[in-house]
């Protein structure tokens, strides 16, 4: 596999700031829902998540540039290219298609989004960001090694 500049620092930056917020989620994801549910805490916990989801796309958009030579805009087609190149294994890239369909909902119909549904997938999903965060430096880890 050919990559041409890869952009390391722009991927380590993204990465550091999703698991800034990974930090952030288990704090909140330790909260009951009754205290979760207290003033602005789902807007936080929302606002998080869609960055958070963004820079896992802004991660993907740029390897898959660098690699085919193209950029994809669609971010399940960006999910569905890391898996097929081997960036991520099949079951991320399968989760990242479905955090791409979460985060099309965020943005445009993020009034039907509900703050216990914010509260349930902090409770049942950082795990799908950890997983991204691992596969992603074990690709940057090997590119190291073996760049080319």
């Amino acid at each position: 596999m050919v990559i041409s500049n890869l952009n390391i620092k722009l991927i380590e930056d993204r990465l550091g700031f999703i698991n800034k917020a990974i930090v952030k989620f288990k704090k909140l994801s330790r909260l009951t829902e009754e205290d979760f549910l207290i003033d602005d805490i789902p807007s936080v916990a929302e606002s998080y998540i869609r960055r958070s989801l963004e820079a896992m796309f802004d991660i993907g958009r740029h390897i898959i540039a660098k690699i085919a030579g193209k950029g994809i805009v669609e971010y399940k087609e960006i999910a569905k290219a890391l898996g097929n190149r081997g960036i991520i294994t099949d079951r991320v890239a399968e989760r990242l298609g479905l955090m791409a369909g979460y985060r099309n909902r965020l943005v445009h119909f993020y009034h039907e989004v509900s703050d216990k549904e914010l509260y349930l997938i902090l409770k049942n999903n950082l795990g799908d960001m950890e997983d991204f965060v691992k596969e992603i430096k074990d690709f940057i880890e090997e590119y190291r090694e073996h760049p080319s």
